[in-house]
C-alpha cells in the first residue's frame, strides 16, 4: 500500500499528492476478490513492453487505465508488489510520446487516457521523466484546445469539430494534472464546460456533437466533468444527475465497460446515496461478467474492458486524488 509520496519540483511548482484514503469504511469483500482477481490477470498479461497483447492493450490510453487501476488499488507503485507492472506501464506511456510536441499515441482519447495516468502517478513514480511527459502532455491538450472552433476536442488535436467523448476525456485529464499541482488556465476549463453545456438538452441529458440525441454514457461523462469543476449548482446539474437516476439500471450494449467506468465516477461526486444504489447493482453484475482467469470479456478486448471493470469499482477504495470530493 502507499504509506508515502514523493514530493517532486515540476516548473517551481512543489507536489505532493494526499490521497482521501476510507479509513472507517468497510470495503465489500466481494470487491476486494474481484479486484485481486483482476489485478493478478492484468499483472500476468502485460508484456516486456509494458503494454498488452490484444486488440486495444498496445494503445497508450488503455495502458494508461490499466495503469490507473493499479494505483486505484492503493499499490505502492516504488515497492509493492506491482510497481513493476505500473512502471513498465509508465515508462511504456512517455516511451509512446512525441518528443516535438508531446502527443501521446495516435488519437486524443488515447492521450487524454495516458495524460491521466500520468497526472495520477505523479509524484508517485521515482521517474525523473514523469513530470516532463505531463507537462508536455497538458500543453498538447491545452493548445489544441486554442486552435478548435469550439474551444474543445475531437480525434486529433488538430481538428476543428468536436464531440463530447473526446472533451470530456481531456477535461478530466486536465483537471487531474490541475489537482496534481499543474497550472491549468482557468480559461481552458471555462471554455470546454461551455462547450458541454451547450450538448446538454433540458432533460439533463448529453448529445455527442449537439444537445440532440441524449444518452446515458455522455451524460455521465458531462455530468463528472461538472463535478470534478465544482460546478454543482443549477438546475442544469440537476437535470443531469436526475437523467442518470432515471438509467440506473442502464448498460451500454456497445461499450459496457467505458459507461460502468463513467458511470460510477459521476454518480459517485454528483450524490452519495445515488452511488451506493448502482455501486451495489454494479458489483453484482461485475461479480457475473468476471471470468474465472479474472478477466472481463468483451469486444474491447481484455486489457481495456478488464480495466474499465475494475475502475468502476475502484470507488470502494478512493485512493485516488481524482476522486477526493
Amino acid at each position: 500500500m502507499m504509506r508515502h509520496f514523493i514530493s517532486i519540483l515540476l516548473l517551481g511548482h512543489a507536489c505532493a499528492q494526499e490521497l482521501p484514503r476510507r479509513q472507517d469504511d468497510t470495503i465489500p469483500s466481494q470487491v476486494d476478490q474481484m479486484y485481486e482477481r483482476g489485478l493478478r490477470f492484468l499483472a500476468s498479461k502485460q508484456n516486456d513492453e509494458g503494454c498488452w497483447d490484444d486488440s486495444q492493450g498496445n494503445e497508450p490510453g488503455v495502458v494508461g487505465l490499466a495503469t490507473v487501476a493499479f494505483l486505484a488499488h492503493g499499490e505502492d507503485p516504488n515497492y509493492g508488489p506491482y510497481a513493476k507492472n505500473i512502471g513498465k506501464g509508465i515508462t511504456f506511456i512517455i516511451g509512446k510520446q512525441n518528443a516535438t510536441n508531446g502527443y501521446i499515441g495516435n488519437s486524443m482519447y488515447s492521450h487524454g487516457f495516458a495524460t491521466l495516468a500520468l497526472a495520477e502517478a505523479y509524484g508517485m513514480i521515482d521517474n525523473p521523466k514523469l513530470a516532463r511527459a505531463l507537462k508536455k502532455a497538458v500543453d498538447l491538450i491545452l493548445s489544441a484546445q486554442k486552435r478548435n472552433h469550439n474551444k474543445a476536442w475531437r480525434y486529433t488535436p488538430d481538428a476543428s469539430d468536436a464531440d463530447t467523448t473526446v472533451s470530456g476525456c481531456q477535461i478530466v485529464a486536465l483537471l487531474a494534472a490541475r489537482n496534481a499541482g499543474l497550472v491549468v488556465p482557468d480559461e481552458a476549463i471555462k471554455n470546454a464546460l461551455a462547450y458541454m453545456e451547450r450538448c446538454r438538452s433540458a432533460d439533463g441529458s448529453y448529445g455527442y456533437t449537439s444537445a440532440g440525441g441524449g444518452k446515458p454514457t455522455l451524460t455521465a461523462i458531462g455530468l463528472l466533468c461538472q463535478s470534478l469543476a465544482k460546478k454543482k449548482d443549477g438546475k442544469g446539474f440537476a437535470a443531469s444527475l436526475g437523467y442518470l437516476k432515471n438509467h440506473i439500471n442502464y448498460r451500454e450494449p456497445y461499450y459496457p465497460f467505458y459507461f460502468e467506468y463513467y458511470m460510477s465516477q459521476a454518480l459517485f461526486h454528483a450524490d452519495q446515496k445515488v452511488w451506493e444504489e448502482w455501486n451495489a447493482k454494479n458489483i453484482k453484475l461485475m461479480a457475473t461478467l468476471q471470468s474465472p482467469d479474472g478477466s472481463w470479456p468483451g469486444r474491447m478486448g481484455y486489457a481495456f474492458n478488464t480495466s474499465g471493470a475494475l475502475l468502476s469499482l475502484a470507488l470502494n477504495y478512493r485512493f485516488l486524488p481524482i476522486y477526493e470530493k
